[in-house]
């Protein structure tokens, strides 16, 4: 991709007959006033998928972003997430109400639970009131984050419906095998937060390294391109326009099986992710 091309992205299909960008950004890069530039400047460069969230006490600044950028608000997917204090019955309207108001616009494309928090007990009342404001028109799609099969099956179970996405860990070091081919065989699209990997450092494996090297592109490629090849949704986060860039560009080169077998090694396992029986978020 060269630096004077508009960033292109694909779209991936949801379960509700609806489509998300596969590559969008995540919005915990900055704050404030510079949040709101350097996000402008991200959609302008040609990102559409943005994620923000209540509790990332941003969403003031990722609506001032939009109203900067001079793209439509039509053409952008804007996700947002149901906060814990927010969670039960009337708490999550409201949640999104002050959301919009925060957002500067009338819906959002994406709605999310951000945490299950079990000991609450109010996922299930969420996730009904959640489908009553997609059915008034003031979320265009929802989905789950941070959720286990388990969980995920009794918001089915409650009202015949399953999220169109699950927001969870995901990257070759954090492969969730077993919870990724479950969100497959119900049509529900893994999207990957923090797909560069934390403390587990995917990108400063040996293997990765040599990976990158033999197809001529940076190891976050290969780290991104490892979980968009096997039809994630990828959010990565950065600062840096070069990155931005970087990060979209993934649909040139394909990783070989021998690479996937390869990367596989890099899995820590389901016990390295962070337990949503156990880890609350308000």
């Amino acid at each position: 991709m060269s630096n004077n091309a508009s960033i292109q992205i694909p779209n991936v299909a949801l379960n509700d007959g609806g489509a998300i960008p596969q590559v969008g950004t995540g919005t915990l890069f900055a704050k404030g006033n510079e949040l709101a530039d350097l996000l402008a400047q991200a959609i302008r460069a040609g990102y559409r998928l943005l994620d923000t969230a209540a509790q990332y006490a941003n969403e003031g600044a990722v609506g001032e972003a939009l109203r900067r950028s001079g793209v439509p608000r039509s053409e952008i997917f804007l996700t947002t997430k149901v906060a814990g204090m927010d969670q039960g019955h009337h708490l999550t309207r409201r949640g999104l109400l002050e959301s919009l108001r925060r957002l500067n616009t009338d819906y959002v494309d994406l709605l999310l639970i951000h945490w299950p928090n079990p000991s609450r007990g109010l996922a299930v009342e969420t996730w009904a009131e959640m489908l009553e404001l997609q059915a008034e028109g003031l979320v265009a799609h929802v989905g789950v984050s941070n959720f286990l099969r388990h969980q995920i099956e009794e918001l089915h179970a409650a009202t015949g419906v399953w999220p169109v996405v699950d927001q969870i860990q995901l990257s070759p070091a954090l492969a969730r095998t077993e919870l990724r081919a479950f969100l497959s065989d119900k049509g529900i699209i893994a999207q990957g937060w923090r797909p560069l990997g934390g403390k587990e450092q995917p990108m400063a494996q040996i293997i990765t390294g040599k990976i990158a090297r033999r197809l001529g592109v940076d190891t976050s490629q290969v780290v991104l391109r490892w979980a968009v090849q096997q039809g994630a949704v990828v959010i990565p986060s950065s600062r840096n326009p070069a990155r931005w860039r970087s990060n979209a560009d993934l649909f040139g080169f394909e990783l070989t099986a021998q690479d996937l077998v390869d990367l596989a090694t890099l899995d820590l396992g389901e016990d390295a992710a962070w337990d949503s029986t156990k880890h609350e978020e308000w």
